[in-house]
């Protein structure tokens, strides 16, 4: 037997797509310009705009743009959910569309050149939270298939891979009219957050210290020569 998906919409999925869709529907029958919705770092900056950094994901560009987000959320998002319940799930979604938003901002006011690219033009949609989505199902479900274009089958961790070294690939090109630095930010903020309770409780001095006195007794063990022991017939041998 064959399905489609994961199966029926979990609450907290089933609220996102709502939410995205009636902002679509409404920005798209009345005309508005979607990028005065969208995240712009001189707004938040020097206007203090810190609602745009929650607003710009349930704003689309366009009916692709939000068919596909939409798309992703339920295939990866409906099984997450399911496996971390709501109240988890909602966290995550938001703070990993809250570390791509910050990441937009972040290189926006940074004191080179290329800041301006980010700085005043906006930023709109959930890849950002959807890529940090991906990344998490990457990391539980590595070996599960994707259906590219619905034809070519790959497991989700190289999916995810070929996706971010593509972002980071386009970022570093330039490749305009698409935000390839918030999806880079989406799965760093969706690592850290997975991976954030994990790095607290390790102890970076402890660590340290434990690594230079390995490397020590490693470094002394080739000064000499070791025995575990010795016979009667070793005595011109260096015992030490």
């Amino acid at each position: 037997m064959y399905s489609f998906g994961p199966g029926r919409l979990t609450p907290a999925v089933k609220a996102i797509m709502i939410a995205n869709v009636a902002v679509f529907v409404v920005t798209y029958l009345a005309g508005i310009d979607v990028r005065t919705l969208g995240l712009r770092p001189e707004a938040v900056v020097e206007r203090f705009a810190v609602w745009q950094l929650v607003a710009y994901m349930f704003v689309h560009a366009g009916p692709s743009h939000i068919f596909f987000n939409m798309l992703m959320l339920y295939f990866v998002g409906v099984e997450l959910e399911q496996m971390w319940g709501t109240k988890y799930f909602t966290k995550y979604y938001f703070a990993c569309g809250l570390g791509a938003g910050l990441t937009q901002v972040f290189l926006g006011i940074l004191p080179f050149a290329f800041a301006n690219q980010f700085y005043v033009p906006a930023t709109v949609g959930a890849s950002g939270a959807i890529f940090g989505l991906l990344l998490a199902y990457a990391l539980y479900f590595p070996t599960r298939m994707f259906l590219v274009f619905f034809v070519f089958p790959i497991q989700a961790r190289y999916f995810v891979m070929i996706l971010g070294g593509m972002s980071l690939l386009f970022s570093l090109g330039g490749a305009g009219g698409i935000a390839h630095t918030a999806h880079l930010g989406g799965l760093i903020s969706g690592y850290l957050y997975l991976k954030g309770p994990r790095l607290n409780r390790l102890n970076i001095v402890s660590e340290l210290q434990y690594r230079y006195l390995k490397w020590r007794i490693n470094r002394m063990r080739k000064k000499f020569d070791v025995y575990s022991g010795g016979r009667r017939d070793d005595y011109d041998r260096r015992v030490h």
